[in-house]
């Protein structure tokens, strides 16, 4: 048997209370719906990249990284050509703030030198690198951050960029 439920609201008060809670979940859906969006963007502009330079990157396993880390590109010379929009959460820095320039824009006095050599002789070497460092946000404050960088190389074996996957650590 059917039973028919009915409310009788007291007040305006406590009809609008009732009305609150599907904004709330409006609010939660938008949030995830903005940030599916941020990744396709990410990967539209990857495959871009990887179709313009010639790259195999299906051994990055982006698709299912970048959803959880920040993706970095550099070309030969370390200049950031590309962000993903999660920078932005881990650094205070927009991805439009950093194309352009150097990752040692995120180190400061608490980054380690030796981190710093290692980080450099692998570039020199070409060779895919593994490192904790602690970096610096736009605010000044510090934050450990695991990189995990490889050299990549085009059709015709010659260096092209760097990718790096970098979370906070």
């Amino acid at each position: 048997m059917d039973t028919l439920v009915k409310y009788n609201f007291s007040s305006k008060e406590e009809i609008s209370s009732r009305n609150s809670v599907p904004i709330l979940a409006w609010d939660f859906h938008y949030e995830s719906v903005n940030e599916l969006k941020a990744v396709n963007e990410d990967l539209k502009k990857l495959d871009e990249f990887s179709s313009k330079f010639r790259w195999n990157t299906e051994k990055f396993n982006i698709k299912q990284r970048i959803s959880q880390e920040v993706v970095i590109i550099t070309d030969v010379e370390q200049t950031i050509v590309f962000a993903s929009n999660g920078i932005l959460n881990m650094t205070g820095y927009s991805k439009e703030e950093v194309v352009g320039q150097k990752p040692k824009m995120f180190q400061g006095s608490s980054t380690s030198p030796t981190v710093r050599k290692e980080i450099r002789k692998a570039i020199e070497l070409s060779v895919p690198f593994d490192k904790t460092v602690i970096n610096h946000k736009k605010n000044g404050s510090t934050y450990k951050c695991k990189i995990n960088c490889f050299p990549i190389f085009n059709i015709k074996g010659q260096l092209s960029h760097y990718i790096a996957f970098e979370r906070a650590a």
